[in-house]
């Protein structure tokens, strides 16, 4: 049976009841592929051990997939006017809350000991905001170590970076910030005219699964991040050329002889264990 809150009549129809609009300054647009809610729930990897931390409901279509295959869904929804309506399009259910908060603002760790700590496996679900995406997603990895998953739809250009590889166009801080932390992948990619109101761009879905032993460890974790936004400050130029801004450039220069590296090489280069070398020898 086709999933009545995801198709596109149910959307329409329940925004013209409500006289109800989406909100561009929440970023929201309604998914309405059921393809592509199939993707994502199957993507998210539930079961009844599982509880999703959900981030803008909007109508509850996902949350409804969600509470279908998951232990317990806690759904922040920072729209006052949608929470009556999610309610009411989620009445079957008891596995869920709705907490009507700004996910930037809430104690992540205090939310997940309090509401989920029966649960030993937390996963992130989400139809990212595409303004606020890169900060939400930042937010949570350096607040919480207790979500292993995250499988979010976002702007497809920012999800090109978050996988992005060494030596290609789309690889850069935000690339190298997110996989010293998880695997990253694209789960598909969403055309624009499946959401109301249609976006500008299109969009993709991409799953990070978190790294249970570190791949990674920098000596000085807040010094690595900061000294990766500085190797991407200007990406046209060389990596020794952003850095000197900063730091020595002499000692710049020795470090990268020291591992046979280009004095003018540039940033997109490098792979993170590179980073990784010359951050903490700066450090």
């Amino acid at each position: 049976m086709q999933n009545k809150i995801g198709s596109q009549a149910f959307v329409n129809k329940t925004l013209n009841e409500n006289n109800l609009h989406a909100k561009k300054k929440f970023g929201q647009n309604f998914l309405t592929d059921q393809n592509i809610l199939n993707q994502i729930v199957e993507a998210s990897d539930l079961d009844r051990d599982t509880a999703v931390i959900e981030i803008g409901p909007g109508l509850g279509s996902l949350t409804e997939r969600l509470c279908e295959n998951a232990g317990f869904v806690l759904a922040y929804e920072i729209d006052t006017q949608l929470i009556p309506i999610l309610h009411k399009n989620l009445a079957r259910f008891t596995n869920y809350e709705v907490v009507n908060e700004d996910i930037l603002k809430v104690d992540i760790n205090k939310d997940i000991s309090e509401k989920l700590g029966k649960f030993k496996k937390i996963h992130l679900v989400a139809n990212l905001p595409y303004y606020i995406t890169t900060p939400i997603i930042l937010n949570l990895l350096s607040q919480t170590k207790k979500i292993q998953k995250y499988i979010m739809m976002m702007q497809l250009e920012v999800c090109d970076r978050i996988c992005g590889k060494p030596k290609t166009k789309d690889y850069n801080a935000l690339s190298v910030v997110i996989q010293y932390r998880a695997m990253a992948k694209k789960v598909c990619k969403v055309p624009r005219s499946v959401f109301i109101p249609q976006p500008n761009v299109d969009s993709a879905v991409v799953k990070l699964q978190l790294y249970e032993v570190a791949k990674y460890k920098a000596k000085d974790e807040q010094f690595f991040f900061e000294f990766i936004r500085e190797c991407f400050t200007q990406r046209r130029k060389t990596l020794i050329n952003n850095l000197s801004n900063k730091y020595d450039k002499n000692k710049v220069l020795q470090i990268l002889k020291e591992i046979n590296l280009n004095p003018a090489i540039r940033s997109e280069e490098l792979t993170i264990e590179q980073f990784i070398y010359i951050a903490d020898r700066l450090k």
